[in-house]
């Protein structure tokens, strides 16, 4: 779930402009901020400039802030907005149109499926393995990625996620489970061998 506002955190007093406000939101947002930068473009200098974006953003826009969201989500919509805005000067060619009238079609299961389960537990959480992970999750499409990291990777909630990506939530239901689907068939290869290895022993 997004992380939600402390006690001492007021509305009130950031859309008025209180400065000191302003950088305690600042401390409490910065690493899930920078921690979604990471994880949607990869570099560290990317995720570094998105968190600067969207701090200097939000304190352009908080007084015309009208609470009908979190402030965190809020937040996080426009980190989102930030990559998204990124990537597409990087790759001129991506839509995250392209996939919305997939949406409400089959969800097609992936031709290759490896019982995992069968592995010990360490292996699964190697270093490795999560590298292997991370670079499965790389190559998945922009919609599908995004909608992965939010949900699967931040742990925001498919309500959470819908607003900030502005889908309806059985879009987003139906995109993260092609994410899932596809994850699982990139990764059929990698673990196929470590089945193989394990009934070797």
């Amino acid at each position: 779930m997004i992380e939600s506002l402390t006690p001492e955190l007021s509305i009130e007093a950031l859309r008025a402009g209180d400065r000191a406000e302003f950088a305690r939101l600042v401390d409490q947002f910065s690493a899930p901020i920078y921690r979604l930068g990471l994880k949607m473009l990869g570099t560290p200098q990317d995720a570094e400039d998105i968190l600067q974006n969207t701090f200097l953003n939000a304190l352009t826009h908080l007084a015309s802030f009208e609470g009908r969201s979190s402030i965190s989500t809020w937040l996080y919509r426009i980190a989102t907005n930030e990559a998204l805005m990124l990537i597409r000067r990087r790759k001129s060619n991506i839509n995250l149109e392209d996939m919305q009238t997939e949406d409400s079609e089959e969800v097609s299961l992936p031709e290759t499926f490896v019982d995992w389960s069968i592995l010990p537990e360490k292996e699964l959480l190697s270093s490795e393995s999560q590298h292997a992970i991370e670079a499965a999750v790389s190559k998945l499409p922009e919609p599908l990625r995004i909608v992965f990291i939010l949900r699967d990777v931040e742990d925001l909630s498919i309500r959470e996620t819908a607003e900030i990506m502005n889908l309806t939530e059985a879009n987003v239901k139906t995109r993260l489970l092609r994410a899932r689907m596809a994850l699982r068939e990139q990764l059929s290869s990698y673990y196929v061998e470590r089945v193989q290895r394990k009934d070797l022993q």
